[in-house]
């Protein structure tokens, strides 16, 4: 059965190998090697998670298939100039073996939950160009693109 909790201080060793797995699936993706080195979570991936867990303002769950830890999201809360809240999905990762059971949509309602009750009024979240399953699945959860990141690359 599938389910999502909190994670804890205790989850961290295996939050830690999940985060590690998709930055290696998202690195030879179009675009995930400037992602890999501006946006995913640098090494020790540890650290930043350990603060997500302790940090008010962050959220970090695990999702699990009977018991067993399949997944994680980490969200938080960012206050705009205009005063508003605005909800930002920093990682969501389900192993590939345990995808399309409902335990990625599981995570997601989630975060928008307690996104929602952290008072936001908008949620963004991250997607590289191409990987239409990660698109589908956003699209699915009510997200559409709001900005496109344009990179020209310089050849050296």
């Amino acid at each position: 059965m599938e389910g999502v909790r909190p994670a804890t201080a205790a989850d961290l060793p295996q939050v830690a190998a999940l985060c590690r797995d998709a930055i290696l699936e998202k690195a030879p993706a179009r675009g995930g090697t400037v992602f890999v080195a501006r946006e995913a979570r640098a090494e020790p991936v540890e650290d930043s998670l350990s603060a997500a867990i302790d940090d008010a303002a962050q959220q970090v769950w695990v999702g699990t298939i009977d018991d067993v830890v399949v997944a994680y999201a980490v969200a938080g809360v960012e206050d705009l100039r205009t005063g508003d809240r605005l909800g930002v999905i920093d990682d969501i990762y389900v192993e590939p073996g345990a995808r399309g059971v409902g335990v990625g949509e599981a995570l997601m309602g989630a975060a928008l939950e307690w996104l929602t009750d952290n008072g936001c009024t908008g949620v963004d979240a991250h997607a590289l160009p191409g990987d239409r399953a990660t698109k589908n699945f956003f699209e699915a959860s009510g997200f559409s693109a709001r900005l496109l990141v344009m990179h020209h690359r310089i050849d050296r």
